[in-house]
């Protein structure tokens, strides 16, 4: 079996340098983001249960997810100028990979989903609910946000620009979990955004599941050589085929409140045990600092 290369990041001018970009970057990220998020709340504002978002609101949050781009993006081409900035984006292009990680990025959420049910089966003796959307429609969907949805302005952000400088410092498992607590708490003005899919949520639950996917995704990067490509189909799966077996227990009232659904809990444990194998497999991995090895 061929071992991944190491995988080219941007040159870090030493540890200060470095700890000042990454905290520059998720400082203006979170000003960035929150802005547009914050905002696409309060314009909302209280819906009738079941209301749809108010026009607008969706635009709102949709340019917010682009933050992590936009800030990465810009502080690329201060640093490093051009030739940073078409390294960066050269990732989103990066499509030669083994077929089987494209297997792995589409049907990750759907295998974990599936086996929480018959963990749930086992445990209650009976199945949990079951989505209505179809295959053809959770494929269509993929497609279409891994090409113009905020997967994009997500990725190029946080495994683009954040994980190979956190991967520098803490190496690439360790990476993986503090990027994935990050990325939680990055949506969180989202559970106060009535007919947003995180409205209503446990956010201690969808914590540990995150920092799992952060997790599952960083290893998928390493594997593809960093491909950006394949981290923004695997995110794009993830949204779009969590609804195969719906565990969010609808409690809007405070979501800070381990208030989740059994289906919830189980499905973080779940996710957790090939977290666990991946984060095993990462230890003391390698990344290349244009040429320099970095344990």
């Amino acid at each position: 079996m061929v071992e991944p290369q190491p995988v080219v990041t941007p040159e870090v001018e030493g540890s200060r340098s470095s700890a000042g970009s990454l905290l520059a970057f998720f400082a203006l990220t979170y000003v960035v983001s929150w802005t547009f998020f914050i905002s696409a709340v309060v314009l909302n504002g209280k819906l009738p249960p079941g209301a749809p978002l108010r026009p607008g609101v969706g635009t709102l949050v949709l340019i917010g997810a682009f933050g992590p781009a936009l800030v990465a993006l810009g502080l690329t081409t201060r640093a490093e100028g051009g030739p940073g900035l078409r390294a960066l984006l050269s990732r989103l292009f990066e499509w030669q990979v083994s077929a089987r990680w494209y297997v792995f990025a589409v049907g990750f959420m759907t295998a974990i989903k599936l086996t929480t049910a018959l963990v749930y089966r086992l445990a209650t003796g009976a199945w949990p609910r079951y989505g209505f959307e179809g295959l053809p429609i959770m494929i269509a969907a993929t497609v279409f946000s891994t090409v113009v949805g905020g997967q994009t302005g997500e990725e190029i952000g946080w495994r683009g620009y954040a994980l190979p400088r956190l991967a520098a410092r803490l190496g690439l498992g360790g990476a993986s979990i503090v990027l994935g607590v990050i990325w939680a708490c990055w949506h969180l003005p989202l559970f106060y955004l009535q007919g947003a899919d995180t409205y209503g949520q446990s956010f201690p639950a969808y914590l540990l599941q995150v920092t799992a996917i952060s997790v599952a995704i960083a290893w998928l990067y390493w594997r593809t050589n960093g491909s950006l490509l394949l981290t923004m189909l695997m995110h794009s799966a993830i949204n779009n085929t969590k609804e195969i077996v719906p565990s969010v227990a609808r409690d809007p009232t405070n979501p800070f409140v381990p208030s989740a659904s059994l289906m919830s809990w189980l499905g973080a444990a779940v996710l957790w045990i090939p977290a666990a194998y991946f984060l095993v497999r990462m230890r003391n991995t390698e990344l290349s600092v244009r040429g320099r090895a970095v344990l």
